[in-house]
């Protein structure tokens, strides 16, 4: 292979793009690269995994007020 495994940060979106990044994680896990995924603390779709390591920040808006949003 022309590149080794290595470590990753990713900085999560929330919605759609995740689901879509949630499976070139698993793969690149796969390949046995070390992850870390950095979101929001009031995210909706980003949970956690055994595939990286997730590290959430504060925000000033609780995730019921993001949901209510989204409704």
């Amino acid at each position: 292979s022309p590149a080794g495994a290595g470590k990753l940060l990713v900085i999560a979106p929330e919605g759609s793009h995740w689901l879509s990044m949630k499976k070139v994680l698993l793969e690149l896990s796969k390949r046995g690269h070390k992850i870390v995924v950095i979101a929001p603390d009031n995210k909706i779709l980003i949970d956690s995994s055994d595939v990286y390591e997730l590290k959430t920040y504060p925000v000033p808006l609780m995730k019921e007020v993001v949901e209510e949003h989204v409704r």
